[in-house]
């Protein structure tokens, strides 16, 4: 699974199939997921009769780089000069969890370094993916405009705001846009390798490494947002979230929403669009998706009970909208039953 080229000094050049480019302080699990479903992929891809991917793990400086928790990794030095290959650039999540801390580290000249390497590589042809918090350094480099990305869900507002040439989809788990491929949150860094190596080396060898790790693949995160998180700052969010669900099954009207919080309809929308990045509608859906949730997994009511206490008619319209949030049935989130 590797590519040479002929490097016009009568010699061939083995290149990669990936380039991990490891930050110092990356969130530790990001960086090891990453490796580690490579090295499954090598020892599996014989196997499925596919060739073992090549990588390599670089850092702008080279040697030991330290990552959260106390871990470190080997790497080597970033090439000074980009040249046109073929290699996937994989920046693993960073472990920021706010728009302050990604703005103090991007402060950094590690990562100033990191984002010219970035804009170069995708200059010269090269594809980039990254997860998390890393997908603001690929903004950064200015490589997001007119795409399609994902991120971590409760960053997405601040991604959309810096950049609102991008739509920001935080629904889902990883997208693909040309030469970018993101994730969403930190552990979304597996569901991201997962589509490098189907694209790479086909669905065989994905699906190998998925059944060996004991991994399935999402589709969304929308199951795992809550919707208080994404307000910033903004209590306002919590405050409706709780009254949005203490009315349930009865779903109020967004007039009498305004009506209660003292806006009108206009400013309401304005200030859940600005703390959320998704319409009113949008979150009176969320909320009621997470309660289902909830009694699904904490109550032994019915589907077609919990399609009821969640306001809808029948069980058909949870099942839909599961299906669309979740990627999945109500079933799907029924907690085992011991000894079945």
């Amino acid at each position: 699974m590797t590519v040479s080229i002929w490097t016009g000094l009568g010699t061939i050049a083995t290149m990669h199939d990936f380039t991990v480019l490891v930050l110092e302080g990356a969130y530790s699990t990001s960086v090891a997921v990453t490796l580690d479903m490579l090295a499954a992929a090598a020892t599996l891809a014989p196997r499925v009769g596919v060739a073992p991917p090549k990588w390599k793990v670089c850092s702008v400086d080279g040697g030991s780089t330290a990552l959260q928790g106390g871990v470190s990794v080997d790497t080597v030095r970033l090439p000074r000069t980009s040249r046109p290959e073929a290699s996937v650039w994989i920046v693993p999540g960073l472990g920021l969890d706010r728009p302050s801390a990604i703005t103090r580290r991007f402060g950094l000249d590690d990562a100033s370094r990191a984002i010219d390497a970035l804009r170069k590589h995708t200059r010269a042809g090269g594809p980039v993916a990254a997860s998390c918090s890393a997908v603001f350094l690929l903004q950064a480099a200015g490589l997001l405009k007119g795409k399609r990305v994902t991120t971590s869900w409760w960053l997405a507002p601040e991604l959309k705001r810096i950049e609102p040439d991008c739509h920001v989809d935080s629904d889902r788990m990883v997208c693909a846009d040309g030469s970018i491929v993101t994730a969403g949150a930190a552990f979304a860094q597996a569901d991201l390798m997962l589509h490098l190596l189907r694209t790479l080396g086909g669905s065989a060898l994905a699906d190998a490494v998925s059944r060996v790790l004991l991994f399935d693949g999402r589709q969304a995160q929308a199951p795992f947002i809550i919707p208080e998180a994404f307000s910033n700052g903004d209590d306002l969010i919590g405050r409706l979230a709780a009254r949005i669900e203490a009315a349930l099954p009865d779903l109020p009207r967004v007039g009498e929403l305004a009506q209660e919080f003292c806006m009108s309809e206009r400013t309401l929308s304005r200030r859940i669009k600005r703390a959320t990045g998704k319409s009113t509608s949008a979150l009176l859906q969320s909320v009621r998706q997470r309660r289902a949730r909830a009694l699904l997994e904490s109550s032994r009511m019915t589907v077609e009970q919990v399609a009821v206490a969640v306001g809808y008619q029948d069980a058909t319209a949870l099942r839909r909208l599961m299906r669309k949030v979740a990627g999945a049935n109500p079933s799907r989130f029924r907690p085992a039953v011991a000894g079945t």
